[in-house]
C-alpha cells in the first residue's frame, strides 16, 4: 500500500509541475521549439530554465540513489542495462521529436493534459498508445 501512495503522491506532484511550467500548454512547448521565433526574437526561452531546475534536482538525486544499497519503497534498483546507441534508439528518439514538435505534447503532460483538455489530449493519447501497440507488433515479427 505505501508503494502504490508513493506512486500516486509522485504523480500528483509530477503533473502539478508539468502544470505550474507550462510543459502541459502545447502552445508554449511549440513557442519553445518554434526555430523560426527564435531566428525573429518571439522564442520562448522558459521551458529551457524549466528543464534547467529539473536537472538540477535530478542529477544530485540520481547521485544520491546510486550510492543507496537499495530504494525507499522497493527491493532494489532497476537501473537500465543498455547503454549502446544504435540505429532503434536513434529512430525512436527522432519520432518522439517529430510527435514532440509537431504537436506540442509529450506522454507525461498528455496525462496531465486528459484532466485540462480532453479533446486534443485525448487524440493524442489515441495516436500514442496505437503506436505503442504498432512498436509490440514490429517488434514480435
Amino acid at each position: 500500500m505505501t508503494r502504490i501512495l508513493l506512486a500516486l503522491l509522485s504523480g500528483l506532484v509530477f503533473g502539478a509541475g508539468l502544470v505550474l511550467s507550462g510543459m502541459a500548454d502545447p502552445a508554449k512547448v511549440l513557442a519553445f521549439l518554434d526555430l523560426a521565433a527564435f531566428a525573429g526574437g518571439g522564442w520562448d526561452p522558459s521551458l529551457a530554465f524549466v528543464m534547467g531546475g529539473a536537472l538540477a534536482v535530478t542529477v544530485p538525486g540520481f547521485a544520491y540513489a546510486r550510492r543507496r544499497a537499495r530504494p525507499i519503497a522497493a527491493d532494489s534498483f532497476q537501473w537500465p542495462k543498455a547503454s549502446a546507441i544504435d540505429g532503434r534508439l536513434v529512430l525512436g528518439s527522432a519520432i518522439f521529436g517529430i510527435g514532440w514538435g509537431l504537436a506540442g505534447i509529450c506522454p507525461g503532460p498528455a496525462l496531465t493534459l486528459l484532466a485540462l483538455d480532453g479533446s486534443a489530449a485525448l487524440v493524442f493519447c489515441a495516436a500514442m498508445l496505437a503506436g505503442m501497440a504498432g512498436y509490440d507488433l514490429a517488434v514480435r515479427r
